[in-house]
């Protein structure tokens, strides 16, 4: 299975000149777990709750008073869609990170999260299970003659 089958495509962003208040409120108000930061059009850091945890921890200063361009996650940590999911878990395990970014080139395409691969982990069982047995990939109707 590649990240493309999975990732979402309705993306969250934010402009570098943000401020954690208005991201705080794309979060809130989209009911996401993070946010991607553009800059010209270009995918540059992203913000997670944890990340936004952390910044009202450490700080004495109101959110609307924090950059984001402070907080964000850079490098960005990406994936390209045709990648398998294999890859993405390898890629998130090496980088230690939940979420990251889809990309083709520079042009931001969606996102994939570990939640993503929970909902989906039944169909990622069935494909590693036929993979293993010398069956491919096939629809699980395929087997069935429907």
């Amino acid at each position: 299975m590649r990240v493309k089958e999975l990732m979402s495509r309705e993306i969250v962003t934010v402009p570098v000149g943000a401020t954690m208040k208005g991201v705080a409120g794309q979060m809130l108000h989209n009911d996401v777990g993070s946010v991607i930061v553009m800059n010209d059009g270009t995918p540059a850091g992203i913000v997670t709750e944890m990340d936004a945890l952390r910044v009202g921890y450490a700080t004495n200063r109101p959110f609307e008073k924090v950059p984001v361009r402070k907080v964000m996650s850079r490098p960005l940590v990406t994936i390209e869609p045709t990648k398998t999911i294999q890859t993405l878990i390898g890629r998130m395990r090496t980088e230690e990170v939940k979420k990251l970014p889809v990309v083709s080139g520079f042009d931001l395409e969606g996102i994939i999260t570990m939640t993503d691969i929970i909902l989906n982990h039944g169909e990622l069982l069935y494909e590693a299970r036929n993979l293993e047995s010398g069956h491919g990939t096939r629809d699980p109707d395929e087997w069935r003659g429907g």
